[in-house]
């Protein structure tokens, strides 16, 4: 008996204490998975703030230069920066601060202060007459649930006020974070003034304006203190109805004329109009519901359907709610799609083990599995862990590699017992001959996924569950095998040295009874005999050939892993799936210059389109529309659109993934066969961190006439290439203007200023607010605006009237020429300097890093003929890919370092060190070749499977080399000793293996971790057959050259 300390043979010594912890953890484990957070998709920060100031009169060029390049140059002082990434438009600038990958999340309110900061300590040097900054650093918010509110027969003020008692109601319900309105249109008081009839009676519009705003001011009027109360002075004057600004009266020349006389007042919305919302072709508001961050969104949509339900039972008639999008439908498929496979997994997992090692063995190991979840759901509630996709696929993985231990344990216990062994000194036995390598082996797996550990990226981020999961699972399954295998095996385990009966009926059958006795007396034969088998025989004379023909054994192994390696260059590469949700997402854009009705014209063509496509193919749930603007964040990785009159999106809900991909192909069609301006991006919902059009490309420099050249020349590579569609640019065409050349001389004479010409076309286009009517607790906007022929004919701008000091009025066409011309609708930056890029999509099955490694020989035949200063970047999936396949690689040196440490910890030997080290990338041939064979990407999440798999594949070198170590220390001869360790080996190593392999088959049918399943099947699969076949040889022949150690 080995003096150290024996955790099996403690265990049994103590078995009713051990056994009541196994059933307490048990039950604790049941009652935090219940416990447990779902959610679709893991916590994520959005390292970005979208920064908003408005200019109204500036173009986009003057915006650009005196308004978004002083903010950008101000923010690239900010800590933590990565890039900032601008658009400037007339009258609006809009900057976005992007965060390194690598800040910390907790740093980011910190970030976003500074962002804040900066921008303050300029805020006096920006231009004269700017409105804002504004400042969104909650970007990433998602808003799960997206509720529409139709009604008919209500106009749009009683809609927003029913909104709002919702929202109020909602607002109550528990893990409701925020909720906001979707579509709402603020209800305006309207004076439409018509210019020539003012400029006939010589009134001034800003006389109008004073008087509204004078008689409608609250001011106090003081108050009378007697000696027994105190009574308020309340004089009349302000409006309490709309009607009572018509009888303002406007005073001229020691006349008073009433407001109603000269002007047209009503009730309206805003206009132009806010980003609009529209449900299944109907007006309409939405409802978007926000959850508190760790909140369980299967519990909140419960709270809602409930909600809702009773709600519905009070809405007028004519009022509907409907759901629009729903997050906890979507993570309530994904995650009964990942229990269910789960359950296979453990079904099949179950199956190897009863098969291979019988009943009351396998038995053993079965127990152990619930067990050893229910320690990891009650780690991972600890934790903070959730249940999510990466989570819940991070379960499946681990379920294939937390087995191995209890395989390994209980098998070495099981031989034992079948030499003669007493049941606790064969668990002692087999503590004190496998422990050690494996706890090597499972902190050399769980070194495996460090480094998605230490990637700083936003994929890293997206994927650490991955790692902490399985780092969870693996060492718990190393405590189950060395204390509740043991337990398990002492009370479960039969004695195989016991005599066995056969049933009465079977003991007739002839010559049963006969093969049963010597059945029996192989069972009491020598320790040798328990291997004594034809396979076994079979297997061994097969090893012996590798190892007697080593050089060729390790030949054919080296030009195997070169064959891989090309087979790899064939494999089409990935950043991350589309995801299996139902939502298709439709982007329309017009032109830059596009008016809110014209995109409201196209996706009304496209809502026509869907009603009538769903009278012949039902493929459609529903669907909702956003006009002005793209839609909220429904999803973590959604590439959100911010408001323009120029873009328009349909979210639409399939009845399943079929129907999906069939409207989907028709909306391709549709538009590819359409030759208009409008733009379609119709798009599945991808998974991991936003990236928007697959393939892209950005062209920078300070000519802005070189970019366009340039980005049209790119543009047509990309044309060239049959696999891209729908190639277009972020900005590129020039928009209408019209420039207003003044006579300086002549409105001085007049006592006009360039601001007096600016205020009068400003009020009569768009209008000015002038004071506000006060109805309840809501506050109307009033008004002053021009008539309907002054706002919408263009030919009528000559014609405005500008008032002069002389109280006469005078059109705009006599003290100024217009000219028609065009001007930049938008101009793009990226680290301040302007940037347009060209994108596509990609409507096939080729992935975009192909196309990419496709027209690279041309795209740097371009970059060379440009000129200095001109660069070209590749951006899309392929950008984000790299980031995030570049922040994994920079955790391998650590990776391998810890690998080497814990080898060496173990092994005590760098010959033996690098043999373990030279299995590892034998799992690149399996890996490469099931790809090909069933034709996978190679992504983000199979390129952590791979370095994954590395980990596992040295798991099993480890044990093999440390048993023909224990067998040579014994004294055997080193050619029998790597044999018979290797036969010995056998079943623990292949069990192990079969167990990861066949728990891999419900994943890899998931789009998400499909690819890496597969990777991780084949890799596994020949790195086993391989590390029996070619560690023996390397084995001989290293040792032939020479021992070092």
């Amino acid at each position: 008996m080995n003096s150290r300390f024996n955790l099996s043979d403690w265990t049994l010594h103590h078995r009713t204490l051990v056994g009541y912890f196994l059933f307490a953890i048990a039950l604790m484990g049941v009652f935090a998975y219940g416990q447990l957070s779902q959610a679709e998709d893991p916590p994520f920060t959005f390292k970005l703030m979208v920064v908003r100031t408005f200019w109204p009169g500036a173009t986009a060029q003057q915006v650009a230069q005196q308004l978004t390049e002083r903010i950008e140059k101000k923010l690239q002082e900010t800590p933590h920066i990565d890039r900032i990434s601008s658009y400037s438009r007339p009258g609006e600038s809009t900057v976005m601060f992007f965060a390194k990958d690598s800040t910390p999340p907790k740093e980011m309110p910190n970030v976003f202060y500074q962002v804040r900061k900066k921008i303050g300590d300029i805020r006096q040097s920006l231009p004269e007459g700017i409105q804002g900054p504004y400042f969104n650093d909650e970007f990433g918010d998602v808003f799960g649930n997206i509720y529409a509110l139709t009604a008919e027969g209500l106009d749009e003020a009683q809609l927003k006020d029913m909104a709002e008692r919702i929202r109020d109601d909602l607002l109550r319900i528990p893990d409701v974070s925020k909720v906001d309105l979707l579509g709402v249109q603020d209800e305006k008081l309207f004076i439409d003034l018509s210019g020539k009839r003012l400029a006939s009676l010589g009134i001034d519009p800003a006389s109008i304006a004073q008087a509204i705003a004078q008689q409608n001011a609250v001011l106090g009027a003081g108050y009378y203190e007697t000696a027994s109360q105190r009574i308020q002075i309340r004089p009349s004057g302000v409006f309490d109805r709309p009607e009572a600004i018509a009888d303002v009266l406007i005073r001229l020349n020691g006349r008073s004329i009433r407001l109603g006389d000269i002007a047209e007042i009503h009730r309206g919305h805003i206009d132009p109009p806010n980003p609009r919302v529209r449900f299944g072709g109907h007006p309409a508001l939405g409802i978007a519901v926000s959850m508190t961050a760790g909140g369980d969104i299967i519990q909140l949509g419960k709270h809602l359907e409930a909600h809702f339900a009773q709600l519905r039972t009070t809405l007028p008639v004519g009022v509907e709610i409907s759901a629009a999008t729903s997050q906890p439908d979507a993570v309530k498929r994904s995650v009964n799609a990942f229990v269910q496979a789960l359950a296979e997994a453990v079904a099949v997992v179950l199956l190897v083990t009863f098969i291979s090692l019988g009943m009351r063995t396998g038995m053993v190991v079965a127990v152990s599995i619930p067990l050893v979840l229910a320690a990891c759901f009650l780690a991972m509630n600890a934790f903070g862990v959730g249940l999510h996709k990466v989570s819940l696929g991070a379960l499946v993985l681990a379920l294939g590699l937390l087995v191995d231990d209890a395989i390994i344990a209980v098998e070495m216990m099981w031989v034992k017992m079948e030499q003669g062994w007493e049941r606790t000194r064969a668990a002692s036995f087999a503590y004190t001959s496998t422990a050690g390598p494996m706890l090597s082996g499972t902190l050399v797996t769980v070194a495996g996924f460090l480094p998605i550990a230490l990637a700083k990226s936003s994929t890293g981020e997206y994927a650490f569950a991955f790692f902490q999961i399985n780092a969870i699972a693996l060492i718990i399954s190393w405590l189950a095998a060395v204390v509740a295998i043991p337990w398990l095996g002492y009370k479960l385990l039969p004695d195989p040295r016991a005599p066995r009966t056969l049933p009465a009926l079977l003991a007739r059958l002839p010559g049963l009874e006969a093969w049963h006795q010597r059945q029996q007396a192989k069972r009491h034969d020598s320790d040798q005999d328990v291997y004594a088998t034809p396979f076994y025989e079979r297997f061994g004379k097969a090893v012996g050939f590798c190892v007697d023909h080593r050089w060729l054994t390790i030949a054919v192994t080296l030009m195997l892993f070169i064959l891989s390696i090309v087979g790899m260059s064939k494999v089409q590469k990935q950043f991350f799936p589309n995801s299996t949700r139902l939502e298709l997402n439709v982007e329309l854009r017009l032109p830059e210059g596009a008016s809110l009705p014209a995109i409201e014209h196209e996706v009304a063509s496209l809502e026509n389109w869907l009603l009538a496509d769903q009278q012949q193919q039902p493929d459609v749930s529903h669907f909702m529309s956003y006009i002005g603007s793209g839609a909220p964040r429904y999803f973590l990785s959604l590439d959100q659109q911010l408001p323009a009159s120029n873009v328009g999106q349909l979210v639409i809900e399939t009845r399943n993934v079929a129907a999906r991909e069939a409207l989907r192909g028709r909306l391709i069609a549709y538009y590819e066969n359409r030759h208009d301006d409008v733009r379609a991006n119709i798009a599945r919902i991808e998974n991991g961190p936003p990236v928007g059009y697959p393939v892209q490309y950005r062209v920078s420099g300070e000519n802005v006439e070189q970019l366009r050249k340039s980005a049209e020349a790119i543009a047509s590579l990309m044309r060239s290439d049959p696999a891209l569609s729908n190639v277009n640019f972020d900005w590129f065409a020039l928009s209408k203007a019209v420039r207003i050349d003044i006579d300086q001389e002549k409105i001085r004479l007049l006592g006009i200023t360039d601001s007096d010409i600016a205020r009068s076309l400003n009020l009569a286009l768009n209008g000015q607010n002038v004071s506000v009517l006060r109805e309840g607790s809501k506050q109307i906007d009033i008004v002053l605006r021009g008539d309907r022929s002054d706002r919408e004919n263009v030919a009528a701008l000559a014609e405005i009237t500008v008032p002069t000091r002389a109280g006469k009025s005078v059109p705009l066409s006599q003290i100024a020429r217009l000219e028609h011309g065009f001007e930049p609708g938008m101009i793009w930056r990226r680290d301040r300097v302007p940037t347009i890029t060209v994108r596509a999509n990609l409507y096939g099955t080729i992935q975009p890093a192909t196309v990419v490694s496709r027209l690279a020989p041309q795209i740097a035949a371009l970059q060379a003929a440009l000129p200095a200063g001109t660069k070209i970047a590749t951006g899309g999936s392929v950008e984000e890919s790299g980031k995030g396949s570049a922040s994994v690689a920079a955790g391998i040196p650590v990776f391998l370092l810890v690998v080497i440490t814990i080898l060496m910890i173990q092994l005590q030997n760098v010959s033996r060190v690098v043999m373990v080290l030279m299995t590892a990338p034998l799992g690149m041939i399996g890996i490469s070749l099931f790809l090909l064979v069933f034709n996978q990407p190679f992504g983000f999440m199979a390129l952590l499977g791979t370095i994954a798999l590395f980990g596992m594949i040295m798991r099993n070198s480890i044990i093999l080399v440390d048993q023909i170590e224990q067998d040579l220390a014994s004294g055997k001869p080193r050619r029998q000793a790597i044999v018979e360790s290797t036969v010995r080996r056998f079943r623990p190593i292949v069990l192990t293996a079969a167990a990861a392999v066949l728990a891999m088959i419900p994943l890899s049918r998931n789009d998400f971790f499909g690819p890496m399943a597969v990777a991780i099947m084949g890799g596994l699969l020949v790195a086993t057959a391989l590390t029996l076949l070619f560690l023996p040889a390397l084995y001989a022949a290293w040792n032939k050259l020479g021992q070092t150690g």
